[in-house]
């Protein structure tokens, strides 16, 4: 059975993701296949000739071919299933419910706009940087970058909000809770 990565790896190629549309619209042999996908003789034999030999297509006993639409919903259940669940985060319940809506697999989802949310993901960030130690504008760009792309905004938000302090292009931790 096919996993996730290789179900997309397989998809990759246009000409096989056509042969499979037209078999999702009832394609059942090679000349309907050429007729809903567009594709010559050649491209179309080929295609599938690749998708049945990693069992996502198979063929009749009368000679019509059919695709495993289950490896889909297969594949998909396994690599949830593999996947590792995303740590809880710690602290009182309305921090975790505001962690827990912005913040996926180690990285910020988007940016609060509300306020007082935005605040909670701006504390947190100010856990990455050490109190009494200083950071590049390149440094603090790096340390941003790993939980969203917009580092200039994250920065701005951390400087305004009393987070990080900013002068003559270094930055130092200024505010934020302190873990126990």
């Amino acid at each position: 059975m096919l996993d996730a990565a290789a179900l997309a790896g397989l998809l990759a190629d246009a000409d096989r993701r056509r042969v499979v549309a037209a078999l999702v619209l009832d394609a059942a042999d090679l000349t309907s296949v050429e007729r809903l996908s567009g594709l010559s003789t050649a491209a179309a034999g080929k295609a599938l000739a690749r998708l049945v030999s990693a069992g996502l297509v198979i063929r009749g006993d009368d000679g019509t071919i059919h695709l495993v639409g289950e490896t889909f919903a297969l594949a998909a259940r396994r690599a949830a299933e593999a996947r590792p669940a995303t740590p809880r985060h710690d602290g009182p319940p309305e921090v975790v419910r505001v962690l827990d809506a912005f913040v996926r697999d180690g990285r910020l989802t988007s940016i609060p706009t509300q306020h007082a949310k935005r605040l909670v993901v701006l504390d947190m960030l100010a856990q990455e940087f050490e109190p009494g130690r200083r950071y590049s504008e390149q440094m603090v760009n790096l340390v941003l970058g790993k939980w969203h792309a917009d580092t200039a905004a994250l920065r701005r938000y951390l400087v305004d909000e009393g987070f990080l302090d900013r002068e003559d292009r270094q930055y130092w931790r200024s505010g934020g809770s302190v873990p126990a």
